[in-house]
């Protein structure tokens, strides 16, 4: 379903929640193309964004996606008890429930995921920068790792169809 035509309203409001934290699609088509360009000779943004599309169809997905932002916009509302409010707005080293949400999102289609999800997450291209500056005084703790694992999935759902390891839906 396209992002013109989200299914249910859950995904309608992973969607909108995503974009209204200033991520577009784009934004997340540019984190595959940036994982997967190095191994197809041929590679379109078009393709990179349909992946991004089709993850995000995915109810595990928009799940993850409504509780990670919830969390974010609580903490920058101070709104969460002591100490997840700390730990949460700080994105505090040793924290790694945003990792586990993230793997949620990651293991949707299959173990290259997760090398695509490690790999991305220390790089931190493109919107990942952005979401990770402390500097705006927005908390995107959940955020860059979901956003993240949503293009490592899109990226192994790529790389699953190119094989053709499987009919993907």
């Amino acid at each position: 379903m396209s992002e013109q035509n989200p299914k249910t309203d859950l995904e309608k409001k992973a969607r909108d929640w995503i974009k209204e934290r200033g991520v577009t699609l784009q934004d997340i088509a540019e984190l595959v193309y940036y994982l997967q360009s190095p191994y197809h000779d041929v590679l379109k943004m078009e393709d990179c964004l349909e992946n991004v599309d089709k993850v995000l169809s995915k109810r595990e997905v928009q799940n993850a996606v409504i509780t990670g932002i919830q969390l974010d916009v609580l903490a920058e509302q101070n709104q969460l008890v002591t100490p997840l409010q700390e730990t949460i707005s700080t994105d505090e080293g040793l924290y790694g429930v945003d990792e586990i949400i993230a793997l949620s999102i990651v293991n949707v289609y299959g173990s290259i995921g997760f090398t695509n999800y490690g790999y991305i997450d220390k790089q931190k291209p493109g919107i990942l920068e952005k979401l990770n500056d402390k500097s705006s005084g927005e908390c995107h703790t959940f955020l860059d790792d979901i956003v993240g694992a949503i293009a490592a999935a899109a990226s192994s759902r790529l790389a699953h169809g190119v094989a053709n390891d499987e009919e993907l839906d």
